[in-house]
């Protein structure tokens, strides 16, 4: 008697929702899963506009260089995946997720951090380019100021320096305003000196110019042009609100379908909640942001994975009301269907490619979670629903006309 086919889909169903609730349990215990954007946990959007000089234009490679030592100043912050990138020829958008002190990382990713070693004579001697490492220190006194490595060529360029200038001030520029003027005393050989700033300096600020010096000076000025701050409460809030919508989104997805279409409706519940795992492992896996655009692609690409099981639907209640058995209409009903899948979901991934080429971060984001969705939902409608209704058809009592609406 053709019955197994109810056990083994009372065996899916409970797996797959086992596979829910494991996933669930791991997002609320371990909430770290989930690489949330600016918009869901808070921090600062920063916009940086690139400042030539008179009668320059900034290069290509310029701007490579800047988001190369954006990049170094922002690892300085301990801010977990960061988003740099370039708009435009001569704009940078940092994103900082997560970022309490505002104040500081704006400070920084505006400053030129332009360090120059300037000798009596008004020659430079050494630049930022010369360092190899910068940290905080302490003198004799307990007075903080930041200590300096230079690289090989940078410690014999102001070895050379130290020994004509004994006796002599070498000043030290950072961005143009003198910060130290010392008196060199002897030859400094060892390739190390420090910047003073007196009894007055605290850690913090020298700590600051220590990650300014190590990020390297700005191939050009830049100017913040746009600072866009997103408060935790703001971004939790959106956060609730996005649950909010996505349970109210698949609650009124698996009502129409159970109500309209009946046993395969049913299916197709089972469908989405093994789509909707799929989507989240591999968004997990593969490190992607999680944002508003983004959930609103999930929730759109639910969607589609609903309309691509319908159109498998319709086309097997033609093929019922022609007469056919459950098998052969569910055979048939899937080859006529698939090809309007297919074409429908090749159409969007063509769009979410152009999205990603030429869109700015959101749109990025919403572009990678439609694309995933897309092909989630190709997956689950033509091969995990289409198993699950041959199951249904070569079961007696599942494969009465009346658990089919036709």
């Amino acid at each position: 008697m053709k019955n197994n086919g109810r056990i083994k889909l009372t065996l899916i169903i409970l797996l797959v929702i086992a596979l829910v609730a494991v996933s669930v349990g791991l997002v609320v215990h371990y909430p770290s899963l989930l690489k949330l954007g600016l918009d869901l946990q808070g921090g600062v959007s920063v916009t940086l506009q690139a400042e030539p000089e008179e009668g320059e234009t900034v290069s290509e490679e310029d701007m490579n260089n800047l988001c190369d030592i954006m990049t170094n100043r922002v690892d300085e912050f301990g801010v977990a995946e960061p988003l740099i990138q370039i708009e435009g020829d001569d704009r940078i958008i940092v994103e900082l997720a997560g970022l309490d002190d505002v104040e500081t990382a704006v400070e920084m990713l505006g400053t030129t951090a332009k360090l120059e070693f300037i000798d009596p004579e008004g020659n430079i001697i050494l630049t930022g380019n010369d360092l190899k490492n910068a940290y905080v220190s302490q003198s004799n006194t307990g007075a903080y100021e930041v200590a300096l490595e230079f690289s090989d060529e940078g410690a014999k360029a102001f070895a050379d320096a130290t020994t004509k200038f004994v006796g002599q001030i070498i000043k030290i520029n950072l961005d143009d305003e003198t910060i130290s003027d010392p008196s060199v005393k002897q030859p400094i050989t060892d390739g190390k000196a420090v910047i003073t700033f007196g009894a007055g300096a605290t850690y913090d600020d020298c700590a600051q110019l220590a990650s300014l010096l190590r990020g390297g000076a700005l191939p050009v000025d830049v100017t913040v042009i746009e600072e866009r701050v997103v408060g935790p409460e703001l971004g939790a809030d959106s956060l609730h609100k996005s649950y909010i919508a996505i349970i109210y989104g698949v609650a009124a997805v698996f009502l129409f379908m159970i109500v309209y279409y009946r046993l395969p409706g049913v299916l197709t519940c089972v469908s989405l909640l093994l789509y909707g795992m799929i989507l989240f492992w591999v968004q997990c896996a593969i490190n992607v942001t999680w944002t508003l655009p983004g959930i609103a692609a999930f929730l759109l690409s639910l969607g589609m994975a609903v309309d691509a099981n319908i159109i498998i639907f319709e086309r097997i209640k033609d093929e019922l009301r022609k007469g056919r058995t459950m098998t052969a209409a569910v055979s048939s009903g899937f080859q006529r269907a698939f090809k309007a899948i297919l074409d429908s979901n090749v159409t969007t991934l063509i769009a979410t490619v152009v999205l990603f080429y030429f869109g700015v971060s959101a749109i990025k984001g919403f572009a990678i979670t439609l694309s995933i969705g897309v092909l989630a939902s190709m997956f689950t409608a033509v091969v995990f629903t289409r198993f699950l209704l041959k199951l249904c058809a070569n079961d007696t009592a599942l494969s009465k006309r009346s658990l089919y609406r036709s």
